[in-house]
């Protein structure tokens, strides 16, 4: 469980979620030896989509009085599958609650955590809002701001849709402040079209074939890679793969923690190396700091891209892209750097949450919503071929539904975890987490010294300790 303590969530936090990974992707094909790690197709039943929180939440809503909740959400783009299950689920809760009008606040990533931060300094936060775990959430339950959702997640059975262990990530002190919307683990995604024109066989086993590969792709005129790297958290969470691959293994961050390794170690600056190969190769479009998380993508979903990292979360939208026609997308691991660390080790992502404001001028009708809301998810989502990788468990046979063969691929992934790290800015304190983003987007812009760089972290590290 999450605490207030200094400790960050390490290796063993990591490895229960790749046990809650694995046991997401399930199949009952009969080939299961254990049930709790072996991955399966389709998993047990969700909450029906009729099912709401309660009866008439308030006396405002039994007295028919109109009821504004303000839903800040992730989810802008109208070419993602979860946009249209967002809209769905808004509009059949407002056709069942009249009186109840769901205004939604839809942003990109990182426009949503700064307006977050602002509204939170004055004490303004949204009804719905969207957090990260772990660190990044701390500051604002610190400060008191959000609504413990304890026994509001025991209705209709909606706390028992949830993964083993995800809620570990949201609760503080033995109180649940967020429910997230995924358990997703970090991967690339190719154009195959693309890699045929420039004469690539096979997706790269090794980050020297990668290398390489982005080098072939460069000749033939083709963008290798995609990133949005405006919202710098896309970078950071490929760089942190490049670490785990260097570290020969996760625990990285917690070893500074705990005062065994510092950020000018040969594990971190040799990522640092590594990455900047990577950027120096040319893998990423031009200006790739102008492109925000949605812009990298769709470089991507549109076909102009034979490469792109992310995590197991995009493959919804990536599904019914362009890029995706006639099953022309597939996924590999992230490989080993210099002959060091297990693709099967993933950076681990549990997925943001959604908090509610503990000043909410409509806190039980916002309840009630955020539990219909999430009770519906996975049937919708499912639904909108958006479900790999959501944090509940899905009522339904993937390929009997139509999920490519890439999707599959993905799902087939999950019972392969071994373990992993969570991002840096999950696990890290704000300050030093900022401080890390900036330097890796600048690698972006300018080749910089590894071992200049290990000392910047270090430093920020030092300089804003607990």
């Amino acid at each position: 469980m999450i605490t207030t303590g200094k400790k960050v969530a390490g290796t063993a936090m990591a490895g229960f979620l790749a046990v809650s990974l694995a046991a997401c992707g399930s199949s009952n094909n009969g080939n299961n030896g254990n049930g709790d790690a072996a991955a399966t197709e389709s998993a047990s039943a969700s909450a029906p989509a009729s099912a709401s929180a309660s009866a008439p939440a308030s006396s405002s809503a039994a007295s028919g009085e109109k009821v504004t909740i303000t839903f800040q959400n992730i989810y802008p783009d109208p070419t993602d599958p979860k946009y249209n299950m967002l809209h769905k689920i808004v509009k059949q809760y407002e056709t069942d609650h009249p009186n109840v009008h769901i205004e939604l606040d839809s942003l990109n990533t990182d426009q949503q955590k700064q307006k977050l931060k602002t509204q939170a300094a004055s004490n303004e936060v949204p009804d719905i809002t969207i957090v990260n775990p772990s660190a990044q959430m701390k500051p604002y339950v610190d400060a008191g701001l959000f609504a413990p959702l304890n026994e509001m997640v025991e209705k209709n059975g909606l706390k028992d849709s949830f993964q083993s262990g995800i809620l570990d990530y949201y609760t503080f002190d033995g109180n649940l402040y967020a429910l997230p919307d995924g358990n997703n683990i970090g991967l690339l995604y190719y154009n195959k079209a693309l890699f045929k024109q420039a004469g690539i066989e096979a997706p790269p086993a090794t980050f020297e074939d990668l290398i390489a590969d982005v080098k072939k792709l460069k000749e033939k005129g083709i963008q290798p890679m995609a990133i949005g790297e405006k919202d710098t958290w896309t970078g950071s969470f490929l760089f942190m793969n490049v670490l785990l691959r260097t570290n020969g293994g996760p625990g990285f961050l917690q070893d500074v923690v705990d005062g065994k390794k510092t950020f000018e170690d040969p594990a971190f600056t040799g990522a640092v190396d590594a990455f900047e190969q990577l950027v120096q190769a040319g893998a990423f479009q031009e200006g790739a700091t102008s492109f925000d998380y949605n812009a990298g993508e769709n470089l991507f979903k549109t076909g102009k891209a034979a490469m792109y990292y992310m995590g197991s979360w995009a493959t919804g939208g990536i599904e019914v892209s362009d890029a995706n026609k006639d099953g022309n997308v597939g996924v590999f691991k992230f490989p080993t750097v210099g002959g060091k660390g297990d693709p099967n080790q993933f950076m681990l992502a549990p997925g943001s949450g959604f908090a509610v404001s503990k000043n909410s001028k409509h806190l039980p009708e916002t309840l009630d919503f955020l539990n219909y809301f999430m009770t519906n998810y996975p049937k919708e989502a499912f639904a909108v071929k958006g479900a790999v990788g959501v944090a509940q468990k899905v009522d339904g046979d993937f390929k009997a539904a139509g999920y490519s063969d890439m999707a599959m691929e993905v799902l087939a992934m999950f019972k392969d975890v071994a373990g992993g790290d969570i991002s840096f800015d999950n696990t890290m304190n704000p300050a030093t987490s900022q401080a890390h983003l900036s330097s890796i987007q600048n690698l972006f812009v300018s080749k910089k010294d590894a071992a200049a760089v290990g000392k910047e972290h270090q430093q920020a590290y030092e300089d804003n300790k607990e």
